[in-house]
This record gives C-alpha cells, structure tokens and sequence, in this order.
C-alpha cells in the first residue's frame, strides 16, 4: 500500500538502535556519549542514528559548553519526537507483558503523583476509550493505490 503511515513511520525509526536512542531521549538523555552507552551501540551507528533521527525532526542538536571546555552539542526532542512517547511506552508495556520472562521488567512506567502503573490506550478524537475489536480501519484522504 502506497503512502501507508506505517510503513512512512518505519522508514524513519524503524531500527532497533533509533527506537532505542529515541527511548532514552525521552527518559532523559541529551549528551552523545550518554546515548552510546545506554543503548549499547558503537559512536559510529549512534552517530548515524543521531543525525538521521535530527534529519527526520525528530531531535534537534543544541549546543553547549561546559566552562573551559570547546562547544559540543547535545540532543533534545523536538515535538515530533515528544509525540513518539506512546509509542515507547507501548513498547514497553507490551514487552513488560510478554517478553520480560518471570523475572518481570527492567524498567516501569508510573504515574507520579499516584504511582500507579502507566498504560497506553486506544482512544477516538471524542475523548472515548476504544477496544482493538471496535476499531474501523477505512481510506484516508491519502489513500493511492496500486494497480
């Protein structure tokens, strides 16, 4: 299917280490060095990632300076990148549920002034929450198709 949004999507992150990278922006990394190690990748794919991601809107290079020190840049999300957050803590969630074996997750996503756990849902624009069952997938006003 031409012009389908999920194939456009993984087009820009549809890599393991760009997921990654864009995870632990959102958790809070900025500094390149910081990216390298908590993904666990080598400087020359964080590097690409990096630049791919910032090419893509998704994160912006912003510089800074420690005092005596040459300027460097660090990363932030832009936000588009601050609208993939429920992506990630979809991923999360799912992978906490079925692919974290009995030992339960690394990391959980809570809601600060209550603590409870964070979920992702499916909601319409009305505000209503929706089950999978009951969602419609019709053409967009970007639909072409292919003979």
């Amino acid at each position: 299917m031409a012009n389908c949004a999920v194939a456009a999507s993984l087009d820009v992150v549809g890599t393991r280490s760009a997921i990654l990278i864009l995870r632990e922006a959102i958790f809070g990394t900025r500094r390149f060095e910081d990216f390298v190690r908590r993904v666990g990748i080598g400087e020359p794919a964080a590097a690409a990632r990096l630049k791919e991601l910032t090419a893509a809107g998704l994160l912006e290079r912003v510089p800074y300076q420690e005092p005596g020190q040459r300027t460097r840049y660090e990363y932030q999300l832009t936000d588009k990148g601050m609208d993939f957050q429920p992506v990630v803590h979809a991923l999360l969630e799912w992978g906490s549920k079925w692919e974290t074996g009995e030992t339960g997750p690394a990391l959980r996503a809570t809601h600060r002034d209550c603590g409870a756990t964070v979920g992702v849902r499916i909601r319409c624009e009305a505000g209503h929450d929706v089950d999978p069952e009951d969602v419609a997938i019709e053409p967009g006003p970007g639909l072409i198709t292919i003979p």
